[in-house]
């Protein structure tokens, strides 16, 4: 496994975070609540927790089993995807995007998520892939579907974000 390495697709380039990303991550997703509005993440609240959380990822680059990477579209961070939680054991991880509100529906989120899914299973080895979102997430669940991913089932009220609680939707890749 090599962990984080540049990847391309048609249109995207992701990349490893820079320090430099910081205030654009705070602008872009950490002050727009749209953004963490089904998850309550949010690890860019300030321009502060953003360089927290990108110190966070540099320092674990290093790691071959660790994935995190920035979306940029002609020279500009658009969005954020990574993969979280290998379990070797069972050759399966998590991954999760976000892509700035100023670009939603141009297809980034979904491009971006084919790009990985193949590279982690198809170069990495990494057996599935999997995913959630909320119920009324339906951009989020119409990209993984897009990108190949499958639903697999549903938690009944099985997340709360936001002092609301939704149904929680998994997907898995490859669709099997």
């Amino acid at each position: 496994m090599e962990g984080t390495r540049e990847l391309k697709t048609e249109r995207l380039v992701l990349r490893r975070y820079r320090m430099e990303d910081a205030v654009e991550l705070y602008e872009k997703f950490g002050s727009d609540p749209e953004m963490y509005r089904y998850s309550g993440w949010n690890p860019y609240a300030s321009v502060q927790m953003a360089e927290m959380t990108i110190q966070d990822f540099i320092g674990n680059y290093e790691k071959t089993d660790f994935y995190g990477w920035a979306v940029v579209y002609r020279g500009e961070l658009v969005g954020t995807i990574g993969a979280y939680d290998y379990d070797a054991g069972r050759g399966q991880i998590e991954t999760g995007y976000s892509i700035a509100r100023s670009f939603w529906g141009r297809g980034f989120a979904a491009e971006a998520l084919r790009c990985v899914l193949l590279y982690l299973t198809e170069q990495e080895g990494i057996h599935t892939v999997t995913a959630w979102c909320a119920s009324e997430n339906t951009g989020s669940m119409k990209t993984m579907l897009k990108a190949g991913m499958k639903l697999t089932h549903t938690e009944k009220n099985g997340l709360e974000a936001e002092g609301k609680t939704y149904d929680k939707l998994y997907f898995a890749y490859p669709a099997e």
